[in-house]
């Protein structure tokens, strides 16, 4: 499956959707990029003055990048064609390290733990453009394929 196949298969759009562009995906991981845009709602009050991307908003990136992106792959094409696919996250645990500003750019990198049973758990990280390490966990989510919708 192509990058741009995963992308288009993702359940996000704008405002929500925190994947520019897909980098790399395999059977053990995978790596992608988004760039915090300085008009994005949640800085208007994180904090007065002083925009920071909440940690929640870095986990959501995280999470899509590294553990949804991954897991459509996983699934397939061949499986998703004639059906949609659900996705839960059902555990998290991230440290954070540095802050995120409006207009930066992070790389996520993620990789796999296990898949099995339609459960995804990865080991992420996230990257800021020079390269220092802005968070890292462990992510796990639930995927069902589901021909009815």
């Amino acid at each position: 499956m192509k990058q741009k196949e995963i992308l288009a298969r993702l359940p996000y759009e704008k405002p929500f959707l925190f994947v520019d562009e897909i980098q790399e995906v395999t059977e053990d991981g995978a790596k992608g990029s988004f760039t915090f845009h300085d008009g994005l709602d949640f800085y208007k009050g994180h904090f007065k003055g002083n925009p920071v991307t909440p940690g929640v908003i870095l986990t959501e990136c995280c999470a899509q990048i590294g553990l949804v992106c991954l897991g459509i792959f996983l699934v397939g094409a061949a499986e998703l064609e004639a059906s949609n696919v659900l996705i839960g996250m059902s555990s998290s645990e991230m440290e954070f390290l540095q802050p995120v500003f409006p207009r930066e750019t992070v790389t996520v990198i993620s990789h796999k733990v296990y898949f099995r049973f339609q459960k995804l758990k990865c080991e992420v990280k996230m990257y800021n453009s020079n390269k220092d390490l802005v968070c890292k966990g462990t992510l796990s989510g639930m995927l069902k394929v589901s021909k009815y919708g």
